[in-house]
């Protein structure tokens, strides 16, 4: 298993049981407890939990025990890192040749890149420095990437402010892709970044179709700041665990929202 992929499921334990055991992790992932402890200390540094002895405990950073917390950009691009692939290679699929797509700052996002033709004829919009950094690892010539202007935020590397939204008034997308932090079952969908959240309910509000990109973890979980109605999102694809996890999905059919899984 790659160091990634290990940390990622780390987070993911360490999320559910709000402590992890050395000792415990060496035997589920079939390595040595240096390996883990190495694991952890870089999660440490980069804000993710607090070593103790023999493990790690989930660091706050001082939020309230209700709040969920919020990783740093580099953390919350490996969580959950199988989910979001079968994710964006699911949205993938609705991309048309002479798309525009507008692509906002999540994380989730960032994974959607290599799952569209590389010779496909599109525009892609975006507020998100690490989505062109993405895409730059590969040749793309026939995409026109097009970067809003706006104030660079480094913690999450994305630009905002007016001359963001002054940028964006020019653009009508076919499609918006776009994450959140949570959808609740009032219809109302949530996220967590105040400096980007008009930008992109402008490119919600203009594009023809709108595309909700979110894990099973999203679901019937509040956020900060309300983003959207339910009602304006055309379709939500997110992972097979939603339907095994959600108790009673009906509201969004109910909003006129097509749920897509994941294969």
């Amino acid at each position: 298993m790659y160091s990634e992929q290990r940390k990622a499921e780390i987070i993911q334990l360490i999320e559910q049981n709000g402590s992890i055991n050395v000792n415990t992790l060496a035997e589920r992932f079939e390595t040595s407890r240096e390996t883990i402890r190495r694991d952890l200390s870089d999660l440490e540094r980069q804000g993710v939990l607090k070593r103790t002895h023999g493990g790690a405990v989930l660091e706050t950073h001082g939020a309230a025990a209700s709040s969920p917390v919020e990783f740093p950009v580099g953390i919350r691009g490996i969580q959950r890192l199988e989910e979001k692939n079968r994710i964006c290679r699911k949205a993938a699929s609705f991309v048309r040749e002479g798309d525009t797509l507008f692509v906002d700052n999540s994380s989730t996002l960032l994974y959607l890149p290599k799952y569209i033709p590389a010779d496909m004829q599109i525009t892609i919009l975006t507020n998100s420095i690490n989505f062109l950094l993405e895409v730059s690892k590969v040749p793309h010539y026939n995409w026109l990437l097009i970067c809003l202007g706006g104030i660079f935020k480094s913690s999450n590397l994305s630009v905002h402010g007016s001359g963001t939204l002054k940028s964006a008034e020019e653009y009508y997308p076919s499609k918006t892709f776009f994450s959140c932090a949570g959808i609740s079952r009032h219809n109302k969908i949530a996220d967590s970044s105040l400096h980007e959240i008009e930008a992109k309910r402008m490119m919600i509000e203009r594009a023809q179709e709108t595309f909700l990109l979110a894990d099973h973890t999203k679901f019937e979980k509040a956020g900060q700041m309300f983003l959207c109605e339910l009602s304006a999102v055309n379709y939500i694809v997110t992972d097979p665990a939603t339907e095994e996890s959600a108790a009673d999905l009906s509201h969004l059919r109910q909003a006129g929202v097509n749920l897509v899984v994941s294969d």
